[in-house]
């Protein structure tokens, strides 16, 4: 779109406000808005200025001035606001007017022009599956005197003996929520309201459903795209999920395990590369119709899991999902239509066209700009250097890998175990990353650093209500 299509389009749906909306660097989106009347030309390819220091993970107050810059064909009448709202998403620039390296959304543009520039393959294609809670009470506090968190929702099954009002029964046991009919599933409609929202987004969305977990776990799968679009699709897709939600009374979070005992939300993550029309990851007759191509991918991926975990699951409740025992993905081999692997190669329904890989261990609380730009840069080092993923030790395994013995499970490398170390990976594994300036030395250890300070360190700090239960009476 022009920026004179953008004002038509204001004209048009007779729009009052104008939302310019950024990324910061963990993934949360921020806002601005202008009166309609006041948004010519000159401000929609100019941009409007905004203070960076006051953006988690941009910089500090001394050097604060910046500026965001609206993408115009990312334009969105957004059906939330009482006043008739347009969206626009935004990219980042320094006051001289180049771009600013630690604006998420540029890491992924560059990454894109790197593949391209590799002569490899001219498009890399994302298609993330999101998983999600819709809840109906979440409460928690953490202070000097007290911690504690309680979350509820009426179709969880710890609410089967529930008095005081009618209880209409039909909950979703633990790991019984799988496609359920309702009444069980009660949020059928819920989810089909957010995909008719979606789909008015200019989203193409494929199916939803109810997910394996109680307590209102929900999938909705959308149509994969390239690099960068998908990531602005995923940051879309979250907003919509999150307001759908709170109009009918209920709060949505893509934490990856919010519940003891039952099973987290991933963001499953399928790729594949392209040359134009032509896909470069099926070859017939191969394991799983996979090309040598695919393969060297798969290792590229694989040998760096350790390090990409630090985008890819970065959150310290990442690794409460990330245990044997609940179809968590932890295991780094790769293998066709299984589930219990890092890596699935799917091959229902598969043409030479759909032919991809399925990377299952990351979870929604990634910045997925970074997390598809750092997946794609692993991969293309993975064929670069044509590593085998045999040779190194991936598999391929078709059995189940929990149900394995000691001695089987012994050779298979497993994802880190927290954060922490996901982080001490990334410190020591992150040459592929820099290729092509696509990330820079700055914005890894800026991200390590904001990690470690932000969220693992006050963590480790704190005492756990379930220490009380431990060592109380020591």
């Amino acid at each position: 779109m022009t920026a004179q299509e953008v004002l038509d389009l204001i004209k048009r749906n007779q729009i009052e406000m104008v939302d310019f909306r950024i990324v910061d660097v963990p993934g949360r989106q921020h806002h601005v808005t202008v009166p309609a009347v006041e948004v010519d030309v000159e401000m929609l390819e100019n941009g409007i200025a905004f203070d960076g220091s006051s953006i988690q993970g941009f910089r500090g107050i001394e050097e604060s001035d910046m500026v965001m810059r609206p993408v115009l064909e990312s334009a969105y009448v957004d059906p939330f606001m009482a006043a008739p709202t347009l969206g626009l998403m935004c990219t980042v620039y320094e006051p001289n007017g180049t771009r600013y390296e630690r604006d998420p959304r540029f890491i992924a543009e560059k990454a894109e022009k790197f593949l391209q520039d590799s002569g490899i393959a001219d498009a890399a294609y994302f298609g993330p599956e999101l998983e999600f809670f819709l809840l109906d009470d979440v409460r928690y506090d953490s202070s000097p005197s007290g911690a504690f968190y309680a979350i509820d929702s009426e179709e969880a099954f710890w609410n089967s003996g529930r008095g005081g009002e009618a209880n209409l029964a039909y909950k979703v046991k633990n790991k019984g929520g799988y496609f359920p009919l309702p009444p069980t599933d009660t949020q059928q409609d819920i989810r089909t309201e957010i995909v008719k929202e979606l789909m008015k987004a200019g989203i193409r969305v494929e199916r939803h459903h109810h997910e394996v977990a109680t307590a209102g776990q929900a999938e909705i799968n959308f149509r994969f795209h390239t690099l960068t679009k998908t990531g602005d699709t995923v940051m879309m897709y979250k907003y919509i999920v999150r307001q759908v939600a709170r109009k009918y009374g209920k709060v949505a979070t893509f934490m990856p395990k919010p519940i003891l005992g039952d099973n987290g939300s991933g963001m499953h993550v399928h790729q594949s590369l392209f040359n134009g029309n032509q896909p470069l990851f099926f070859e017939e007759g191969q394991y799983g119709n996979l090309s040598a191509l695919a393969r060297h991918y798969i290792a590229g991926i694989l040998s760096h899991a350790p390090a990409l975990l630090a985008f890819a699951n970065p959150s310290t409740n990442s690794y409460k999902r990330l245990v044997p025992g609940f179809e968590a993905p932890i295991n780094l081999v790769y293998s066709k239509g299984n589930r219990s692997a890092a890596i699935r190669v799917p091959v229902a329904a598969v043409t030479p066209k759909s032919a991809r890989i399925e990377f299952r261990t990351p979870d929604g609380t990634a910045n997925p700009y970074l997390a598809f730009a750092a997946m794609l840069m692993a991969g293309l080092d993975g064929i670069e250097r044509k590593l085998d993923p045999t040779q190194l030790g991936f598999g391929p395994i078709d059995k189940n890998i929990y149900e394995l013995s000691a001695e089987e499970k012994a050779s298979i490398q497993n994802v880190p175990g927290s954060l922490e170390e996901a982080l001490d990976a990334l410190q020591a594994d992150h040459e592929f990353l820099l290729r092509g300036g696509v990330f820079t030395k700055d914005f890894i250890q800026n991200w390590i650093d904001l990690k470690r300070s932000s969220e693992v360190q006050p963590l480790a700090q704190r005492p756990h209500p379930y220490e009380f239960h431990l060592y109380l009476d020591l």
